[in-house]
């Protein structure tokens, strides 16, 4: 955080909440100051982190191709381009290949706690996306992340350390795909679903 901004939040939540104190006596300065905490908290739980996601491909270093993608990809012109990707070039060996489907959560499981049918359905995706894959003569690994999908890619990255990333899409996932273009620091090609029921 730039250093002028901490005197302006402090203004923000120091200056309604003394001022309706002053007005309005203890109990509208108590609920005012009760309504910028929860301002401040709904502003914290919106707030994503902007810093970039990755490390720079080094030259000579091995590929590794990170395919995401929350539904199925049985597309054989999808499936094709993954393969193109990942198929050996230029003297380097094939790319190291890893699927990953991030478990999409209901509201009702969520506040039930209840991940597993989120997780069985990541892993169904995963299955099929992979023996997908499998067919076309790309050996991949999967995996299941974060509801997320920004956010599952982050995970994933810190470890795999992709040197491409293929974000396979659907209409739902636009803005995740936005953000995902805007801070990876590996190329990202973008892929997109024909297949009107996966939209």
């Amino acid at each position: 955080m730039a250093p002028w901004k901490l005197p302006l939040l402090v203004g923000a939540i120091a200056v309604p909440t003394i001022a309706a104190f002053y007005v309005g006596g203890p109990g509208v300065g108590v609920a005012v100051g009760a309504l910028v905490a929860v301002a401040i908290v709904a502003a914290a739980v919106r707030a994503r982190p902007d810093e970039a996601i990755g490390e720079p491909a080094v030259a000579g270093s091995d590929r590794r191709l990170l395919v995401v993608t929350a539904c199925e990809v049985e597309d054989q012109e999808v499936i094709g381009r993954i393969a193109a990707e990942a198929a050996a070039s230029e003297g380097q060996a094939p790319a190291e290949v890893l699927v990953l489907a991030p478990a999409r959560i209901g509201f009702l499981d969520r506040w039930a706690s209840d991940l597993e049918p989120a997780r069985r359905a990541a892993q169904q995706n995963l299955v099929i996306t992979v023996a997908s894959l499998a067919k076309a003569g790309v050996a991949a690994e999967a995996r299941v992340g974060d509801e997320d999908l920004v956010q599952a890619v982050e995970d994933v990255v810190s470890t795999y350390r992709a040197t491409e990333v293929i974000l396979v899409t659907a209409a739902a996932e636009r803005e995740a795909a936005a953000e995902l273009e805007g801070r990876l620091r590996v190329p990202l090609l973008r892929l997109s679903l024909s297949d009107p029921a996966a939209r």
